[in-house]
């Protein structure tokens, strides 16, 4: 009996002894806080700088076209020239009301000359009592008055006679289809023979676009849209030049996010001088992705992942502290966390949830790789 309880004895203190013998032996590593810079491939479109569909302001035939598709034409380059006989007429019959109300008016001061002169005699002729009756007077001057309305009646009527002529021909100049801008045909829908008109129903006669400059349009997903920074450079690839690396210019955003895809339309600018790049085509953004404040990183190894939570096990103390964190993107061998945690943090660098939270730990020292 007095032999168990010795063997008793010596175990407890061999165990007050040496306590580590009840601590679970882990590997540390160091949260690393640190700026991120990364790029996220994001599929693009390309879309005209300027694009505009040319139609006819006025009905006429198609007299003369001087362009086709694919012609580079310049800011108020003649496209197409239209004839239309009935504006002519229109113009002459503007032109002959003008010159009719002008030999009214004409014959209107002539009554206009002659009544005022007959009332300056009759108002002299007053001045000497009993010569004209006063009744008189005042006739030779209303008359006189009414002559002088009738001329300004004229005036306005040949001003309005002479504005329509103006209109008439005004309209004239939109027989001379012109180029709004410089760029390239890229539609046409007529020739020469063909009635046109501004019809909202109708094709439009050419179809204008600038390809010199060209809108890049990228659909960023939402979790980017705080990287978003304008006027970055940001590179892409197209398949029609593999190998190629091309630059545009961050100028727009949406601000506003789509709500089926979750993605925020933003344009880049793109120079396009030699023509090499086209509308409509589909080229890979590399889209680049930086964190306004510094990312903290830790090996994927840390992170456990259950169904209730994901967490890194943080020693303090020689104590393992569950720490709830969101995992963010891959950078290298290392991955992004979201979280209570700060750098230089002491994790357990390979974690399970077998390590749990209150457990005490010796920190021995990583494994030579």
């Amino acid at each position: 009996m007095n032999l168990e309880r010795k063997v008793v004895l010596l175990i407890a203190t061999s165990l007050i002894a040496s306590p580590t013998m009840a601590q679970t032996r882990v590997e540390v590593v160091h949260v690393v806080s640190k700026p991120v810079e990364r790029q996220v491939k994001l599929p693009g479109e390309f879309q005209p700088y300027l694009a505009v569909p040319i139609v006819a302001k006025v009905s006429g035939f198609v007299q003369r076209t001087n362009v086709d598709r694919g012609s580079v034409v310049k800011q108020g380059q003649t496209l197409a020239t239209l004839d239309a006989p009935e504006m002519q007429a229109q113009i002459v019959e503007a032109q002959s009301k003008e010159q009719a109300l002008e030999l009214q008016r004409a014959e209107a001061e002539a009554k206009l000359a002659a009544a005022q002169s007959t009332y300056d005699r009759l108002k002299a002729a007053s001045e000497t009592p009993g010569v004209v009756a006063e009744n008189d007077v005042v006739v030779a001057q209303k008359t006189a008055e009414a002559a002088q309305a009738l001329v300004r009646s004229y005036e306005s009527s040949i001003k309005a006679a002479q504005a329509q002529v103006r209109a008439v021909r005004d309209l004239g100049q939109y027989l001379q289809i012109k180029a709004p801008f410089d760029g390239i045909i890229t539609e046409r829908n007529v020739h020469p023979g063909a009635l046109v008109g501004p019809g909202s129903g109708s094709a439009p006669l050419f179809r204008l676009h600038q390809v010199s400059r060209l809108r890049l349009v990228v659909a960023v997903p939402e979790a980017l849209v705080g990287a978003i920074v304008k006027g970055a450079r940001v590179p892409f690839a197209v398949p029609a030049y593999p190998g190629e690396t091309f630059y545009g210019v961050v100028t727009l955003a949406a601000h506003d996010l789509d709500p089926k895809t979750r993605t925020m339309p933003v344009e880049l600018v793109v120079n396009n001088a030699d023509l090499r790049l086209a509308a409509g085509m589909y080229p890979e953004v590399s889209w680049p992705v930086r964190r306004p404040n510094a990312s903290l990183l830790v090996p994927p190894t840390s992170i456990v992942t259950t169904t209730e939570r994901t967490f890194v096990i943080r020693v303090k103390d020689g104590t393992a502290e569950w720490v709830n964190v969101g995992r963010g993107a891959r950078i290298g061998d290392l991955v992004e966390v979201f979280g209570p945690l700060k750098d230089g943090d002491a994790i357990v660098r390979r974690a399970t949830d077998e390590i749990r939270e209150g457990t005490k730990v010796q920190v021995v020292p990583a494994k030579a790789s």
